[in-house]
């Protein structure tokens, strides 16, 4: 008994390794903060590389140099070679391009509607290209995965059934006249 008393007595006085236990408590939260701020960089990137490719797109489609009959396929594919950095960008991506009334300014109220990877079917959105100096709004909606798996969370980020989370954007134009 008394040789157990010492070495806890010995134990409590001696700091070896007093660095170590600090280390080990501090270094996971500075790890976390490091990969939010890195998937929070990266996030960004991606949401400023598909606002950049659908400004584009929509640019094409406001003067006419879109090729005639362009199909959704064709718009999607348009907008996904502009983004750059962004993984399956076709295969998560998901359009809608609608007229406005400029009558009634009858705007969509609702977020854009996003591909759900867990169904098979995909949502239908209305396509509609819209004639001489008529105003159309098209809006994109693109499904991407966290670069870590606890980066969401910490950035409060809402996250589908998949594990992915959703980008948006929206941009209007009027049709040039022909």
């Amino acid at each position: 008994m008394r040789r157990i008393s010492r070495f806890f007595r010995r134990f409590r006085r001696d700091d070896d390794g007093s660095s170590t236990i600090e280390f080990v408590i501090v270094a996971p939260i500075m790890f976390m903060f490091m990969g939010m701020g890195v998937e929070l960089g990266l996030t960004m990137t991606r949401q400023v590389m598909l606002d950049r490719a659908v400004d584009v797109t929509v640019r094409a489609l406001r003067l006419g140099n879109a090729p005639p009959n362009m199909t959704m396929q064709d718009l999607r594919r348009a907008i996904c070679s502009q983004t750059g950095i962004v993984q399956n960008c076709e295969d998560n991506l998901l359009l809608e391009l609608r007229r406005v009334s400029t009558t009634s300014w009858n705007f969509p109220t609702t977020p854009p509607a996003c591909i759900d990877r867990a169904e098979e079917i995909v949502p239908v959105t209305e396509v509609t290209s819209g004639g001489s100096n008529e105003m159309m709004i098209l809006r994109a909606c693109l499904i991407i995965d966290p670069l870590f798996p606890t980066s969401p969370w910490g950035m409060r980020l809402p996250l589908d059934a998949s594990g992915g989370y959703q980008l948006f954007t929206i941009s209007s134009f009027v049709n040039e006249p022909r």
